[in-house]
């Protein structure tokens, strides 16, 4: 038993002396020279590395401060930098011919620039090309004796890149973009096959990305031009910190994709879901609390940095529309010119996102019918899109909403009264959205038994109205005395109306102002729709005389008192 464990304890110390003194006894220091003109040749970057050292419990050479350069014409910095880098060795031809054959290399916390020329050009499109495709790029000198037909060869059976940091812009502006926790691994790397790879990164302002699949063989002329199958996952990807939105008017969003990605020959295809949920779009908005996802179809053009947008589908709730256009990508923001189009679209499952537009349906009330139809441009940098077009809604009901109560002189001039529920047959508008704000023209709703408002106005970026509209009533009422405020009105609104001779009149002028959660409606009788009343006196007298006596001398003042006011002096 004894003998037994002595020599247990014999061939343990036997093993710890190896690895103790083999590393010293193999000169690894010489191959730095062989290190560096291998992967300077394989890159066709000039590759720097610092001192060598021999791990057998790793079985690997661990090498110190790898730099590799830049292309010149985008940078003199390092293209990548790491503070350590594990090569995979064979250990037995390493120890008895001294010989490296290299299994795998691991880059640990590297640093990477990637950056774009304003031609379109990436700083990595010239890495392990053809040396006679490359040799007219700055830094791309074609390798001595190298086969110009073809790049220079190799192989590497695992290829990895650990917890490291990439920093992506153009070289005409300052503004970065950093992934960091990035992490690459490729097996069977060679230029002239395909190889399977995976990347994980974290998203700058949080989120996730995940590509996996197959890449290769290396494009000839342009790397970033190299065919690639694979699958794309992205996780609560920020729209205002990265810049697709604008961040300092509050707009965002967390988006998560899911796509398969199929690129060759400079062309790329994209088909997969988008799915963007706590969405505000319009400053004085608030966050939707119902997402928006977008089942979506695109090809992309790599050179010129442009794509179109098949026919495409966005939901919302049970809600669909319609999405198609196009995009480009050359400059530091995605412009787009895309249209949208809806018909039918159930209003209630619509409410919850309103809020991300700007719009809030007035307190205490809900939508509980009605359909919309859209047709919207929208177009410009996605951080300061405008969205322009005309919407329709119909046949709703807005529910726990007395427009009368809100209007009551002009309810009580017509002798009607709305109820409790607003009931929609139709309204109709045109739009522009900004990212500060809502401007509404041609605005029209047809409201029985109350009658019709026509008008125009703004929601701005604190989500206040500025609306100036008039009131188109239904048939009023006889109600009242021929010398009553009520009676005169009556006659004065059928004038108004055009049932005088000649008369065209806008209606009876008010304004909306307040938010869209709390309305407030008022009379304008020193605004423009005043002013287009006062233009309709001299018809409304013609129209009037003979029936009424006693018509008050200065119909203005009539309205005002309808509405519970008195003119000032």
């Amino acid at each position: 038993m004894h003998r037994r464990l002595r020599l247990i304890l014999i061939i343990v110390a036997a093993v710890l002396l190896v690895l103790v003194v083999t590393p010293f006894l193999i000169p690894v220091g010489s191959f730095k020279p062989m290190i560096e003109q291998n992967a300077s040749a394989a890159l066709g970057r000039k590759v720097q590395v610092g001192n060598l050292s021999l791990s057998l419990i790793r079985g690997s050479v661990e090498v110190g401060n790898l730099s590799v350069e830049d292309d010149p014409r985008f940078s003199a910095s390092p293209f990548l930098t790491a503070k350590s880098v594990r090569v995979g060795v064979k250990l037995l031809p390493l120890i008895f011919s001294k010989k490296l054959e290299v299994t795998g290399v691991t880059i640990e916390r590297p640093e990477v620039t990637l950056l774009q020329d304003p031609a379109g050009q990436w700083n990595f499109s010239s890495l392990a090309v053809s040396p006679a495709k490359s040799a007219g790029l700055p830094g791309t000198a074609a390798q001595a004796g190298a086969d110009p037909a073809s790049p220079v060869e190799f192989s590497i059976e695992r290829l990895s890149l650990e917890d490291g940091s990439v920093s992506i812009g153009r070289t005409n502006s300052p503004k970065r973009s950093v992934y960091d926790h990035v992490n690459v691994s490729a097996s069977n790397v060679s230029p002239s096959s395909e190889f399977p790879m995976k990347v994980t990164a974290g998203l700058p302002g949080g989120g996730t990305f995940k590509l996996e699949g197959n890449a290769g063989p290396l494009d000839k002329s342009n790397t970033a031009l190299t065919p690639l199958k694979a699958t794309l996952d992205v996780g609560s990807l920020n729209l205002g910190s990265t810049g697709f939105l604008d961040a300092s008017l509050g707009l965002g969003g967390l988006a998560d994709l899911n796509a398969s990605l199929a690129s060759n020959g400079g062309k790329a295809r994209a088909q997969g879901t988008v799915r963007v949920s706590k969405a505000l779009f319009v400053a004085g908005g608030s966050p939707s609390t119902e997402p928006v996802t977008v089942d979506f179809n695109t090809e992309y053009d790599l050179t010129k940095e442009s794509g179109v947008l098949n026919p495409s589908t966005v939901k919302i709730g049970n809600a669909t529309c319609q999405l198609s256009g196009a995009y480009d990508t050359a400059g530091d923001n995605t412009v787009v010119d895309i249209k949208l189009t809806g018909n039918g679209m159930p209003a209630k499952e619509l409410v919850a996102f309103l809020p991300a537009l700007g719009i809030h349906v007035p307190r205490g009330a809900s939508l509980q019918a009605g359909t919309l139809n859209t047709n919207l441009n929208l177009t410009g940098p996605t951080n300061a899109m405008v969205t322009t077009g005309q919407v329709g809604l119909y046949s709703a009901k807005l529910a726990g909403f007395d427009l009368g109560s809100k209007m009551r002189g002009i309810a009580a001039l017509a002798g009607i009264k709305t109820g409790k529920d607003l009931t929609i047959e139709k309204l109709t508008s045109g739009l522009k959205m900004a990212p500060t704000g809502l401007q509404v023209n041609n605005f029209l709703a047809v409201v029985p038994p109350l009658g019709s408002l026509i008008g125009d106005g703004t929601i701005d970026a604190k989500n206040n109205l500025d609306f100036k509209m008039a009131a188109k009533l239904a048939t009023p009422s006889a109600a009242g005395g021929v010398s009553s405020p009520m009676a005169v009105g009556a006659n004065l609104l059928g004038a108004l109306q055009g049932r005088g001779a000649g008369c065209k009149s806008p209606g009876i002028p008010f304004l909306v102002r307040g938010t869209t959660s709390d309305p407030n409606f008022a009379p304008d009788v020193g605004g423009l729709a005043a002013n287009m009343l006062r233009s309709e006196l001299g018809c409304v007298a013609g129209a009037t005389a003979g029936k009424q006596q006693d018509q008050p001398q200065n119909p203005v003042n009539t309205i005002m008192d309808i509405f519970g006011k008195k003119k000032k002096p």
